[in-house]
């Protein structure tokens, strides 16, 4: 018999089994004879080896919701924007039967339902434990969330505009245009308050609901979008009443006249209606942008849903804009000549309408300003993408949706501006770019796609580097009664005899010895940060002009023969809106890439 039952027994190997032994193995072969028994029982090889196909497992269960949540919203979403392309553009014609104010009843339903939903996610999911487990620190930077509050502020400021100049019309029009402003007020309070504190939320619970709520919430900011762009470009192209007069009509005045705000049969019952109308009138750019900034975020924030992100944050980037000077200064150079150009010609295309000597020398300054602008800017471009041949920073490796945003918007909005410029060019090719007005035309087509491509390359790579990161000056304090090889003992302590006491390094020593120490940005990083300024105000200035109302492509009548003026007003209303985009989208880029370069 086995008494010392903590070490292993052999006497099963000997053939003659002790007592606890044999009790082990008939315990063994009771329990399999039970087993087998028992059909409804699986076996132990059964468990091991084949995984059971008939239940399914957690992680099916939540792919398959996954699935379904991503489906039902994407529907959602799709709907909604089919719908409203249909109401936008049966109300931009007068001989369809739909007016602004079907459409902006249609405008009211959305709003009110997306309002509903912030209200119930800032309420009720925000606020469930365990609800946002993560944050994606690259979704809402700081610059971003503060431009969406920007344009959010100027838009309340137009809505309150509309509001007052509306309410002189109630007497003989519809509520609905009163109705519409105020609606768009709250909801543009609530959205911006929901962007600024949740952009950066991954939510983990009610994922569902939140995918449909967060597609409600883009669908309804790209049809309010398209109902704006749409009307803004009705009012600054329309389709001429003669076929002798083939150029723009007078676009400042025929907003303010027409488009459902009060005509002949309407009269306004206060005198400032007419203050109001052009006041709000210059607003509209800002309302467009806030709409598109809040579709990205809201992008965003759809595609990190369930998404588990990694614990840190990114580096932590600092603006420091006394790093450059050579780029911010000629920027601000070009943006003030580009805005006095920009005014000069938007005051002389008006008063000189009918008088074509005029008028085309009013255009060709404005040829000449935005040649000299894209030509710079191509220039500076092409220095930073060589910068870049010298750059050895990695490439970021992780997949973020951010990223993969950003550059999907740049090289879709850019394909506007591309489209405009290269139906010039073959409008001038076509017809011999005889005259100089021609000439120049085709010039900046040329260089506006050279200029394009070149800074999309710019800004796709920036985005795509690790960021430098600065390594602070550690100091080092030599311990005297440290011992180093080939030193003894005896010759330490005379050494430290004859030395004096030195001084006592306190805190604010060591900050100042750091600061003194600093080293300074290296030349690659110096130029990168210069050419990103310049590129950046360059941006500006060509997002200023087209958005502000300037209109080139009609006011020189060339592409407009060549085309027919419906073909070219489709294409410019079509492609200008995306331009203008592109130019506020590569504002925000190029500001990323300044920090992280």
């Amino acid at each position: 018999m086995c008494l010392n039952t903590g070490y292993a027994c052999d006497c099963l190997a000997d053939g003659n089994p002790c007592e606890p032994c044999r009790m082990t193995v008939k315990d063994r072969e009771r329990e399999e004879a039970h087993l087998s028994n028992d059909i409804n029982v699986p076996s132990r090889s059964g468990n091991t080896c084949e995984p059971e196909l008939n239940i399914p497992s957690n992680g099916v269960l939540k792919e398959r919701g996954r699935h379904l949540g991503l489906m039902l919203s994407v529907i959602i979403c799709l709907n909604i924007l089919i719908l409203g392309c249909a109401l936008v553009s049966g109300s931009a014609y007068k001989d369809v039967n739909i007016s602004s104010s079907d459409l902006q009843m249609f405008l009211i339903v959305l709003l009110l339902l997306t309002s509903i939903w912030v209200v119930y996610y800032i309420a009720f999911t925000a606020r469930t434990e365990n609800a946002i487990a993560y944050k994606d620190c690259h979704a809402g930077p700081v610059w971003l969330r503060g431009g969406l509050v920007l344009f959010g502020l100027l838009t309340i400021i137009m809505d309150i505009f509309k509001i007052a100049s509306y309410v002189g019309y109630l007497h003989c029009d519809s509520a609905v245009k009163v109705a519409f402003p105020v609606v768009q007020f709250v909801f543009v309070l609530v959205q911006t308050y929901f962007l600024w504190i949740h952009a950066m939320d991954c939510v983990e619970l009610q994922r569902n609901i939140t995918r449909c709520g967060l597609m409600l919430t883009l669908s309804t900011n790209l049809v309010v979008w398209m109902a704006a762009v749409t009307e803004e470009s009705l009012h600054q192209t329309t389709v001429p009443e003669y076929q002798s007069n083939t150029t723009k009509l007078s676009g400042r005045n025929l907003y303010i006249n027409r488009a459902g705000y009060g005509d002949d049969t309407c009269k306004c019952s206060h005198t400032s209606c007419s203050l109001f109308k052009e006041a709000y009138y210059y607003l509209y750019p800002f309302n467009i942008e806030f709409s598109l900034f809040a579709s990205a975020m809201t992008y965003i924030m759809w595609k990190n849903v369930g998404r588990v992100t990694e614990e840190h944050g990114h580096h932590k980037i600092k603006f420091r804009p006394t790093e450059v000077f050579l780029g911010p200064v000629a920027g601000v150079l070009l943006v003030v000549s580009g805005l006095a150009t920009f005014i000069v010609y938007e005051m002389e295309i008006l008063k000189y309408n009918r008088d074509e000597d005029k008028k085309d020398k009013v255009v060709m300054i404005h040829f000449v300003m935005n040649i000299v602008i894209v030509t710079l800017m191509s220039v500076s471009t092409v220095i930073g993408c060589a910068i870049y041949q010298v750059d050895h920073r990695e490439h970021v490796s992780d997949k973020n949706p951010t990223r993969s945003l950003d550059v999907g918007l740049l090289v879709g909005a850019s394909l506007g501006q591309f489209i405009i410029s290269y139906f010039t060019i073959v409008a001038m090719a076509g017809t011999g770019a005889k005259g100089y007005l021609n000439g120049l035309n085709l010039a900046w087509a040329i260089l506006m796609v050279i200029q394009l491509g070149l800074q999309n390359y710019f800004i796709i790579e920036g985005l795509h580097r690790e960021p430098f990161h600065e390594v602070e000056p550690i100091s080092v304090l030599a311990n005297p009664y440290v011992l180093q090889p080939g030193k003894d003992m005896s010759i330490l302590e005379e050494s430290d005899m004859d030395t004096e006491p030195g001084p006592v390094l306190t805190a604010d020593s060591l900050h100042n010895h750091t600061v003194a120490h600093r080293p300074k940005l290296l030349w690659k990083r110096r130029v990168l940060k210069e050419v990103c300024a310049f590129l950046l105000l360059g941006n500006v200035i060509l997002w200023i002009m087209p958005a502000f109302g300037a209109r080139p492509q009609f006011d020189h009548t060339t592409e407009t023969e060549f085309y027919q003026f419906n073909m070219w007003a489709a294409v410019v209303n079509v492609g200008l809106p995306f331009g203008i985009f592109y130019r506020m989208h590569s504002v925000a880029s190029l500001f990323e890439v300044f920090l992280t370069s």
